[in-house]
């Protein structure tokens, strides 16, 4: 795998809502084939570091670069698959089968207009395999469970073949037995298709085994070393101003 290439690359990033900083000088680089927890107190400004870098929000300072590129030059957002907080939590009478919402996915690919090609059939169709949702294809999202959803719309994201998957706070609301699939999913995802993967938590009991780089968001940044040996000191105290207590999920 190739560590040498910058997804993202921030330099002394701060972003100020009414005067009060939400994130503070924060620099990062994020390389090709990561695998990285961003993690923090709920309110530290993980979800919003995340929307600055993808140009959801719009920076007070500092500069940003996606894939070497200045991010307002940055055009190709179809190489980023994002899933946002709660958005496997859908209206149970939305009226889309699976099949519908992972096509949605290739939208940005393509063109809202554009007519479905057989790539287009095909990408569809890998990216349900890869999250084993392929028999639920027909199935309206609304009746799903929560661990079935989140599959859907990690599928969704991974139709238009994106090199990065960026999932905010993914377990909401997802049984144990699901959390633990799903980590051989992105296990797999970054190991095999070397996919890079940003990952946002609040629950640093989650963290999987696999994590090769930990950003601790706390309106600065606090640590970004060795998970393993993060969690194993008092490094997770001070951020949290509590107590933290780690569990390992060991699902190899």
């Amino acid at each position: 795998m190739k560590f040498d290439v910058a997804i993202f690359e921030a330099k002394n990033l701060s972003y100020k809502i009414n005067g009060s900083d939400i994130i503070k000088d924060i620099s990062l680089v994020i390389k090709k084939g990561e695998y990285c927890a961003v993690i923090g107190p709920n309110g530290g400004g993980k979800t919003t570091l995340i929307r600055l870098l993808l140009g959801l929000e719009r920076k007070s300072a500092g500069e940003i670069r996606l894939f070497g590129k200045k991010q307002n030059k940055f055009k190709s957002w179809d190489k980023i698959g994002y899933v946002p907080q709660r958005v496997s939590q859908i209206d149970q009478y939305f009226p889309a089968t699976v099949e519908e919402v992972v096509k949605m996915g290739r939208t940005a690919k393509r063109g809202l207009f554009a007519r479905e090609s057989q790539t287009d059939r095909d990408a569809v169709g890998n990216a349900m395999l890869k999250m084993d949702v392929t028999n639920l294809k027909d199935k309206l999202v609304g009746e799903l469970s929560g661990g079935q959803r989140q599959r859907v719309m990690i599928a969704r994201a991974l139709a238009s073949e994106p090199e990065v998957l960026i999932l905010d706070e993914p377990n909401t609301g997802v049984d144990m037995l699901s959390q633990n699939r799903f980590y051989t999913l992105l296990r797999e995802l970054n190991k095999q298709d070397e996919m890079t993967i940003i990952f946002i938590t609040h629950d640093v009991g989650v963290i999987a085994d696999d994590i090769q780089t930990m950003l601790c968001i706390n309106q600065t940044l606090l640590a970004c070393d060795n998970p393993h040996e993060v969690l194993s000191c008092d490094e997770m105290s001070k951020l949290y101003g509590i107590d933290a207590h780690l569990v390992h999920h060991h699902h190899h």
